[in-house]
C-alpha cells in the first residue's frame, strides 16, 4: 500500500523567499522542504565549513606534509565503490600536483591498490597491509574505508608503516591505533556535517595540506612548485557524493553545486568528460541526476564486476584517449551489470513465492548462483518493491572464504540498518563475521551454513525496532503543479538546482484522465494523459498493471527527445487507478 502525502509549504516562508527574487516555484518547493531564508541556497565556496573544523584535518596535513618534506612512499588503500574511486582520485590527484616535479635529490611519491572485493573483502585487513607493503610505503592512507580495521592497522604498525585514516563510515566499539583518523563520526568530532561522503573528507585532508604546505614555504617562489587549484577537483567531489546517496545538507549542496557548474562551464577532469561521452550525455547540461545514474553507476559497475583501478585510472588520467578507452569498457560493463542484475532480480521474485512476505518485516535471501557484485543493487529493488528491509547474500570466494556467503542490505525509513546488524550479532555472538555499514545501507558476511539463522534472527530484530507506521510507504509529494509549469523552462529550472538524498527533485502529483495506452518492450507503459484542457505524454518504467480511465500519478517533469524535437513528459513514479480504488472504498 503506497500513500502519497504532499508536503507542506508555510505560506509567509514562501512569500519571503519570493520576496528575496525566488522564483515562485522554487519558493513554493524549497520552502516545503524547510529553507527560510535565500541565503541558505548561496552555494559559493565561502560558505564551506571551515577544514580546520573537522577533527584531526590539520594533523593530517602535518603528517602529510612531513612525509612530502622526508621524500616518503605514500600509498592510498581506496575502496572499490564510486565514492571510494573518486577519493582515491582527489588524493592521488592533489598529492602529485603538490609534490611537484621531481629534484635531483629525488621527491615524495604516491601510488594506491584498490583490493578485489571479491577476495580480500572491505576495509584494511592484514592482508591488505601485507599486499600494500609490496609497494614499501612509509604511508598508508585509506580513503572510504578504514575506521573498523582494528587488525590492519595493529599489522601495519607491526611492520613499522604509519597510517591515515580517512573515513566517513560509524565507527564501532574500538577505534583502530592509527597514526591519525580523520572522520566526522569519530566520537570526539564535532564538525557538523556527518553526512559528508568519504570523497568529501579526502578533499578537506588535502585543503588542510596544502594550508600546511603553503605555511611551510614549500610554494615560494624560487621552488619550482606551484600551489594547486584544489577547485579543479570538484567535479570528483561531487560526482563521490551524489554517487554515494548521503544526505545533501547545505555542506553538501555547496561541494555538489560547485562540482557541477564546474562540468557545465566545460572543466571536467578528462575521466569524467569521457564518462560522460561513452553513456551518451552533454556535461554542459550535466545535473545531480546524471552523477547518481548515468556516470556513477558506470564506475561502480567496475567495482561490482571487475576491478575498480579501472574506474580509478580513468578518474586520474589526463590522457583524453585513454580517458575515453576506459570509459567505453566501462560502459560495456555497466550494461553487462544491467544484464545480471535483470536475471538475478527475475529469479529473487521466484523466491519471494516461498516467502511470507507479509509475516514479518525485515527479508533475507540467498541463492547459491547470484553474483556478489551485483547483491546490493538487488536488495535495493527488492526494498523498493516490497517496502521492506531486505539483505541478498552470495557466495563469496570459497577458496578463501571458506564457506562464507556476503550481504548487502538496503533499509527504508525507520530502521537503521546497521544498528540492526548489531543487535544480531549482541544476540547471536559469532553469527555475523564481519558487518558494517550505515542506516539505509550495510553488508555482512556469514556461513552459509547460518543462513537460515540470520534469516530468522534479522526478521525478528526488524520487527521489533520498525514502527508499524513505518511499514507503509509514504511517498511525499510538492502536490500538484499549475498548468503554467508543464513546459520545458520549468524542467530545466528544476534540473539547476542541487537534488539528492534528504533533499529530494521535486515529485508532483494530480489526478488524469487516461486518453490512450501502450506498451513498450514490455515492460513500460507509455500514456497520453489529459488535465483540463492540457494533454501531456507521460511514461512509466517497468509498470506493474494498466490503468483504467482515471488516474492519480506521482511524477517528475522531464524532456522527451524524439528525431530531434523536445516536449515535456512526465515521468510517472506511482499510479493508482481512480476507478479501482473508487470501488473499493465502495
Amino acid at each position: 500500500m503506497t500513500t502519497l502525502k504532499a508536503r507542506t509549504a508555510p505560506p509567509r516562508i514562501q512569500w519571503q523567499l519570493e520576496q528575496q527574487g525566488l522564483h515562485p516555484l522554487l519558493a513554493r518547493i524549497y520552502a516545503a522542504r524547510g529553507i527560510e531564508q535565500r541565503s541558505e541556497l548561496d552555494y559559493e565556496l565561502k560558505g564551506l565549513l571551515p577544514p580546520g573544523t573537522l577533527t584531526c584535518t590539520e594533523q593530517a596535513g602535518a603528517l602529510l606534509a612531513d612525509a612530502i618534506e622526508a621524500q616518503a612512499r605514500i600509498v592510498i588503500v581506496a575502496d572499490y565503490d564510486c565514492d571510494g574511486a573518486t577519493a582515491c582520485a582527489v588524493g592521488i590527484r592533489a598529492l602529485r600536483a603538490m609534490i611537484g616535479p621531481a629534484t635531483p635529490d629525488g621527491a615524495a611519491s604516491v601510488d594506491y591498490i584498490v583490493p578485489n572485493r571479491f577476495t580480500y573483502g572491505y576495509g584494511l585487513s592484514p592482508e591488505i597491509v601485507d599486499l600494500a607493503a609490496s609497494l614499501r610505503p612509509d604511508l598508508i592512507v585509506t580513503v572510504d574505508n578504514g575506521i573498523a580495521s582494528i587488525a590492519g592497522v595493529a599489522r601495519a604498525n607491526e611492520l613499522g608503516i604509519a597510517t591515515l585514516i580517512t573515513d566517513h563510515h560509524l565507527p564501532g566499539d574500538e577505534l583502530p591505533e592509527a597514526t591519525c583518523i580523520v572522520n566526522p563520526n569519530h566520537p570526539n568530532c564535532r564538525f557538523p556535517s556527518k553526512c559528508i561522503a568519504g570523497v568529501g573528507v579526502m578533499f578537506y585532508v588535502m585543503l588542510a595540506l596544502r594550508a600546511e604546505l603553503r605555511a611551510r614555504g614549500w610554494f615560494a617562489e624560487g621552488s619550482g612548485r606551484r600551489e594547486p587549484n584544489l577547485g579543479a577537483l570538484l567535479d570528483l567531489v561531487a560526482l563521490g557524493t551524489v554517487a554515494d546517496v548521503v544526505k545533501l545538507d547545505r555542506n553538501n549542496r555547496i561541494l555538489v553545486d560547485q562540482g557541477l557548474k564546474r562540468m557545465r562551464a566545460g572543466k571536467l577532469n578528462p575521466g569524467v568528460r569521457a564518462i560522460f561521452r561513452a553513456a551518451g550525455r552533454d556535461p554542459a547540461k550535466a545535473t545531480s541526476l546524471d552523477l547518481g545514474f548515468i556516470v556513477g553507476p558506470r564506475l561502480n559497475a567496475a567495482g561490482r564486476l571487475s576491478d575498480m583501478s579501472l574506474g580509478i585510472e580513468a578518474l586520474i588520467t589526463d590522457d583524453e584517449g585513454r580517458a575515453l578507452s576506459i570509459a567505453q569498457q566501462l560502459d560495456a560493463l555497466n550494461r553487462e551489470r544491467k544484464s545480471i542484475e535483470s536475471d538475478m532480480q527475475e529469479q529473487a521474485l521466484l523466491h519471494l513465492d516461498d516467502v511470507a512476505v507479509s509475516e514479518g518485516a525485515g527479508l533475507a535471501l540467498f541463492d547459491p548462483e547470484w553474483h556478489q557484485g551485483v547483491v546490493g543493487i538487488l536488495a535495493s529493488r527488492i526494498k523498493d518493491k516490497l517496502h521492506r528491509p531486505v539483505f541478498a547474500f552470495a557466495r563469496g570466494d570459497t577458496t578463501v572464504a571458506d564457506g562464507q556467503i556476503k550481504g548487502s542490505g538496503r533499509s527504508i525509513p525507520g530502521l537503521h540498518l546497521r544498528d540492526a546488524l548489531d543487535l544480531v550479532s549482541k544476540r547471536a555472538p559469532g553469527l555475523l563475521l564481519r558487518f558494517g555499514g550505515h542506516a539505509m545501507a550495510a553488508g555482512a558476511t556469514i556461513l552459509e551454513t547460518d543462513f537460515a539463522r540470520f534469516r530468522d534472527l534479522f526478521a525478528t530484530v526488524v520487527d521489533e525496532l520498525l514502527a508499524p507506521a513505518d511499514r507503509s510507504r509514504t511517498l511525499e509529494t510538492d502536490g500538484p503543479l499549475e498548468s503554467g509549469y508543464f513546459s520545458i523552462d520549468t524542467v530545466r529550472l528544476l534540473e539547476n538546482e542541487v537534488w539528492g538524498q534528504g533533499f529530494p527533485a521535486p515529485l508532483f502529483e494530480d489526478e488524469f484522465i487516461v486518453e490512450s495506452q501502450r506498451v513498450l518492450k514490455e515492460k513500460h507503459l507509455k500514456l497520453r494523459l489529459r488535465k483540463g484542457e492540457q494533454r501531456l505524454d507521460a511514461i512509466q518504467f517497468n509498470f506493474g498493471a494498466t490503468p483504467g480511465a482515471r488516474i492519480r500519478a506521482a511524477f517528475r517533469l522531464a524532456i522527451n527527445d524524439y528525431n530531434g524535437v523536445q516536449s515535456t513528459q512526465l515521468m510517472i513514479e506511482y499510479l493508482e487507478a481512480l476507478d479501482r480504488a473508487e470501488r473499493r472504498g465502495q
